[in-house]
């Protein structure tokens, strides 16, 4: 469970700001997508290669 506490004279806008962030950083919602449709191994894996060739290409491009 996320807590959050509120500061002395805090917006609520702010602490719904800081909630939202923290709730992020925890990956719910990234791994709640990703059990919705069954992806097999062999899939994940060359996927996973895939999005690594494509941050070299980015890096190398970036150098040159």
């Amino acid at each position: 469970m996320i807590m959050i506490n509120i500061k002395d004279g805090e917006s609520l806008d702010k602490a719904l700001k800081r909630f939202k962030k923290k709730f992020e950083k925890t990956g719910v919602m990234r791994e709640l997508r990703s059990r919705q449709a069954y992806e097999k191994k062999s899939v994940a894996r060359r996927t996973e290669v895939k999005h690594a060739v494509y941050i070299q290409q980015m890096h190398k491009e970036e150098t040159v």
